[in-house]
């Protein structure tokens, strides 16, 4: 083989190669920020009011993988307060596999949340409640099988 087609080749090599990453950087999926990012960065003062309450609790909320699903476990002064709010798995990743909950507690302060309608993942879940006009706030981290 002369030096000729040597030439073609690597410049038909180099251009497969540089089509191949174009196509790979059209087509990725690289959603990392919330879609409502502004709107949530200007109420963030009240994400640290919120957390700074929860850390101020006699426990923090407890949140484990169990055989029935994953049980949410409220400290001991929560367990007698009317509690309304959210759950937010997020996943960082994929925005398709986020879910929201409503909070409902039963009479021992828990609540169990069915897995099977959690896709696999990495979750943060952000925990919003409101209790008597106090707004609280909590992450955790869970994977989900």
């Amino acid at each position: 083989m002369n030096w000729g087609n040597k030439l073609l080749v690597t410049f038909i090599v180099f251009g497969t190669g540089m089509s191949y990453l174009v196509y790979r950087s059209v087509t990725t999926n690289f959603e990392l920020v919330d879609k409502d990012y502004y709107k949530n960065e200007l109420r963030y003062q009240e994400v640290i009011d919120g957390t700074n309450r929860a850390n101020d609790l006699s426990a923090a909320v407890k949140l484990e993988q169990s055989d029935s699903g994953i049980v949410l476990q409220w400290p001991e002064e929560m367990k007698d307060q009317i509690i309304s709010g959210t759950l937010h798995f997020y996943c960082a990743y994929d925005g398709k596999k986020d879910k929201k909950f409503i909070v409902s507690k039963d009479t021992d302060g828990m609540q169990l949340l069915d897995a099977r309608q959690i896709t696999p993942g990495n979750y943060t879940v952000k925990i919003n409640w409101k209790v008597n006009g106090k707004e609280y706030y909590t992450e955790k981290l869970i994977i989900i099988p």
